[in-house]
Order: structure tokens, then C-alpha cells, then sequence
């Protein structure tokens, strides 16, 4: 018996719908980027790109657990004394916050060329509006698979 190892023929791509409003952020990261990855997968292969496309919705809507919300993120403008520096609740606030989820799942993937290919296949949106009906995704509930997803405030 041989060892399988997925070809470019053998991947099928579906397009999955995630609704993050109410779930813990990190909970969701991990199952967005399993998705990615293609570990959820039987045939799964380590070097193909055999993950799902992902639409992740209500960004702004995610749960941050703890005192997560107060934690700096910081980032470097590349001139001498240019650090700088952000809240988490102040990025969910403003006008990106969906850097919040596409910087969990970035995180949460091996940091080499094939992540940053598999990181194309992730669609983050503030709103409950997105234009990919025309995939038809199948919905994922977050929220109902363990009671943990969910933050009772």
C-alpha cells in the first residue's frame, strides 16, 4: 500500500460562508484557518494548496475574550522612532476591522509561500453584504459547534 499524495487533479475547492457575529475571535481563526489549510480534508497533503475559499462576515461583530480589547498591536514605519501603536478595540472600532480576523487567521498558518497563497482564498467583510452569491457557498456555523465559541457577555 502506497502513501497518497494529492495531485492538482484531485483538489476540489468549495466556497464557504462563516458568520462571525458573537463568536470568540481565536476559536474562529484556528476553524477558518484549518479550512484554508485543507486539514478538515481526508486526502490532505501538507505541500498543495487543497484548501477551501472562505467568506468570513460581521467582522466587526467578533468577541474578544479577557482584556484582549485593551492589547496593543503595534507596527514600524521604517524611520527611526517610528513605532506605533493600536488598541484592538480601537481597530474593531475603526474603519478596517476586518484586519482584526485576517491578521488571527494569518497568524494561526505556517509563515511561508504556501500560507500567503492560501491567505488568497480568504474573503473578511465588516457588513453581512458580500459579493460572492454567485459561488453559492454553503453556510458553516461557528457558533452552534461548541458552546466556547460563543461569548456570553
Amino acid at each position: 500500500m502506497k502513501t497518497f499524495s494529492a495531485t492538482p487533479a484531485d483538489i476540489d475547492k468549495k466556497w464557504i460562508l462563516i458568520d462571525a457575529e458573537g463568536v470568540v475571535l481565536g476559536r474562529l481563526a484556528s476553524i477558518v484557518a484549518m479550512r484554508l489549510r485543507g486539514k478538515h480534508k481526508a486526502s490532505f497533503t501538507p505541500s498543495m494548496d487543497m484548501g477551501d475559499n472562505v467568506i468570513v462576515i460581521n467582522a466587526d461583530k467578533v468577541q474578544l475574550t479577557g482584556n484582549k480589547r485593551n492589547k496593543p498591536n503595534y507596527w514600524h514605519t521604517g524611520y527611526p522612532g517610528g513605532i506605533k501603536s493600536r488598541t484592538t478595540g480601537q481597530i474593531l472600532e475603526g474603519a478596517h476591522p476586518e484586519r482584526v480576523v485576517m491578521q488571527a487567521v494569518k497568524r494561526m498558518l505556517p509563515g511561508n509561500k504556501l500560507s500567503r497563497q492560501q491567505m488568497t482564498n480568504l474573503r473578511v467583510y465588516a457588513g453581512a453584504e458580500h459579493p460572492h452569491e454567485a459561488q453559492d457557498p454553503t453556510v458553516l456555523d461557528v457558533a452552534s459547534m461548541n458552546k466556547k465559541n460563543t461569548r456570553s457577555a
